[in-house]
């Protein structure tokens, strides 16, 4: 499987968080603590948003991220109020450039951890799915990449969360149709530069880990002495596929079968459940 970090807040730079905490997304590319494997070293991907851009930059590359010289001096000047990073173990897709996380259509990215079951076996219908309009788009061949374009193809644009829930009943649909019990294991962050969405689902429902970061607020009054948090504003939320690092009080569990929206008019934690299509 994989790792990933999506973040919204203060604009920070990307060393900050991808490197300096003691378990970084760094760190993880070695020394996962919950995914499948304990080492992500099948490509990697940073995407971001600045203030005068319309689409967000992304920069992927295969091969591991803990010896990339080119994501260390990146991370070390580019500044974002808004990014993601993800760390890839592949599944069975090839290693590959354009198997890498995050994806982009427009403004808005896309990065997955999971899989689709019996993949194989359910492709090819689910790529019939796919809006021709936006079936040119896509460059790879992993199961994250044609989620991302189904969930598109169901309004992504307009509903979110219920372009993703139709993306979700369509794979289960299609996988049960192909003889596959449990066919989709999912945690996904996406993001239209303005607000970000993270959904935790599985079909047998023993999901991919995923957490959430505190109240800033609380996060201060907790451990005054980190610098970071000093500098972080109210709205400055962490959304990560394992902790960070260990102080107490910082991270929190996504439940099972959970959407997390963030947002300038306010958080908000809902249920989320597939939706026929």
């Amino acid at each position: 499987m994989c790792r990933w970090l999506a973040y919204s807040g203060t604009p920070v730079l990307l060393e900050s968080l991808l490197y300096e905490p003691e378990h970084s997304l760094i760190d993880q590319s070695l020394h996962a603590r919950m995914g499948v494997e304990t080492t992500n070293g099948d490509g990697f991907g940073v995407g971001w948003f600045g203030p005068e851009m319309r689409t967000p930059a992304v920069v992927r590359e295969i091969g591991p991220a803990w010896s990339n010289r080119s994501l260390r001096e990146i991370a070390g000047h580019v500044r974002s109020p808004l990014f993601f990073a993800h760390i890839r173990a592949s599944t069975g897709s090839a290693v590959q450039q354009t198997n890498c996380h995050p994806f982009r259509h427009g403004r808005w990215m896309w990065m997955h951890n999971g899989a689709v079951e019996g993949f194989d076996r359910v492709r090819r219908d689910l790529a019939l799915a796919v809006d021709p309009r936006l079936f040119t788009g896509i460059e790879g061949s992993t199961d994250s990449e044609l989620m991302f374009f189904l969930a598109l193809t169901f309004g992504l644009e307009e509903d979110p969360p219920g372009a993703v829930a139709r993306m979700a009943g369509l794979v289960e649909r299609t996988g049960r149709e192909r003889g596959v019990r449990d066919p989709l294991q999912m945690t996904v962050a996406v993001t239209d530069g303005v607000r970000l969405w993270a959904f935790r689902y599985s079909s047998r429902g023993a999901s991919r880990s995923l957490y959430y970061s505190s109240r800033v607020e609380t996060l201060r009054a907790l451990h005054p002495g980190t610098a970071f948090l000093r500098e972080a504003s109210p709205r400055t939320r962490l959304v990560v596929s394992e902790p960070l690092g260990d102080l107490p009080g910082v991270w929190n569990e996504v439940p099972e079968g959970s959407c997390g929206v963030v947002r300038p008019e306010g958080d908000a934690l809902l249920p989320f459940a597939p939706l026929p299509v």
